[in-house]
């Protein structure tokens, strides 16, 4: 596969990646070796960027992680995250803190260093040049090698740059999810990579979404707006009219979505999640997908500005919005 730049520090990926939350939550229930099986099919297919977090399980996801890329550790990019505490899901980046999930982190994934540390979410009650310092020590430690910030806006972005080059930002983007954009004129000012998460619209644009209510009940997406009525119709209708398209080009519509993502800018590389190696196969061939102009007008017309219903809950909001 293809590789990609993401920032100026020197980190170079596969143009596709590969996050790995629905193995442990979200998403309803989920077998280990599924997931293990997932990621080391992913890498089998050229996949080096992979993706977990502290929250995802609070460690086992990490755990699952460094067991599945065990033998093939230093061909890939591990990311993980640090910013919650348990089990209350409160922010929490004060540098003791910081330090004391990225000891556990290593210890979780086995491993002597982390390729890719983001702060999860930006924490309102600790200066964020706080929180850069505290991941730059690790850096000149040499127990991580760079920067990401994850749901961070321009203020935040420029202050942490400042202190310590941000290499990576992660945020929510799909065709149903492009209020992130407004934040690219700064990545691009910045030399900021683009790391797009739930980037087949938390799974409605593979083209198997059901009504909120068939689903587990501690699946995510039961409550998720874009899954509910009014929403939920016409957000099939959309997947139906761009799984049209993407059969005219021998595809599918998944296929079509993460195409789209990476002709949006050569320093974006979309994590998408699954359980399943044979969606890992569907997926790892949209990087072989090349859209024409005309078939990049179509999706615009057929979702001019994103999906319909919000994915943040009500009153849940992120630092730039």
């Amino acid at each position: 596969m293809q590789t990609r730049t993401l920032g100026q520090q020197g980190l170079t990926t596969s143009a596709i990646g590969y996050g790995s939350m629905g193995i442990s939550m979200a998403y309803g229930p989920g077998e280990e070796h599924e997931g293990v099986a997932a990621i080391q099919k992913a890498h089998d297919l050229g996949v080096t960027f992979f993706d977990t977090a502290e929250l995802y399980g609070w460690g086992e996801n990490e755990k699952i992680v460094g067991r599945a890329v065990k033998d093939f550790r230093d061909e890939v990019v591990i990311a993980t995250k640090f910013g919650f505490t348990a089990p209350d899901y409160g922010y929490n980046s004060r540098p003791e803190h910081i330090r004391e999930v990225v000891e556990n982190s290593l210890r979780n994934l086995g491993m002597d260093h982390i390729d890719v540390l983001y702060q999860h979410r930006v924490d309102p009650t600790v200066p964020i040049e706080d929180v850069a310092g505290t991941v730059k020590e690790f850096i000149d430690a040499g127990k991580v090698k760079y920067f990401g910030l994850s749901e961070a806006g321009p203020d935040t972005m420029r202050r942490a740059h400042a202190v310590q080059p941000v290499s990576v930002l992660q945020t929510e983007y799909s065709l149903f999810e492009r209020d992130v954009e407004v934040l690219f004129p700064v990545l691009n000012e910045l030399g900021i990579g683009f790391v797009p998460y739930s980037p087949l619209g938390r799974g409605f644009l593979t083209g198997t979404a059901k009504p909120a209510a068939e689903y587990d009940e501690t699946d995510m997406r039961r409550g998720d707006a874009r899954w509910q009525p009014g929403n939920f119709e016409k957000n099939v209708e959309a997947t139906r009219q761009l799984t049209e398209l993407a059969a005219s080009k021998n595809a599918t519509v998944a296929q079509l979505a993460l195409a789209w993502l990476l002709a949006q800018g050569e320093n974006i590389v979309p994590i998408p999640g699954t359980r399943s190696a044979n969606r890992v196969e569907e997926n790892v061939g949209a990087a072989d997908l090349a859209l024409t102009d005309a078939d990049l007008a179509r999706i615009t017309e057929i979702l001019p500005t994103g999906g319909f219903g919000s994915r943040l809950p009500e009153g849940i909001s992120v630092d730039w919005v």
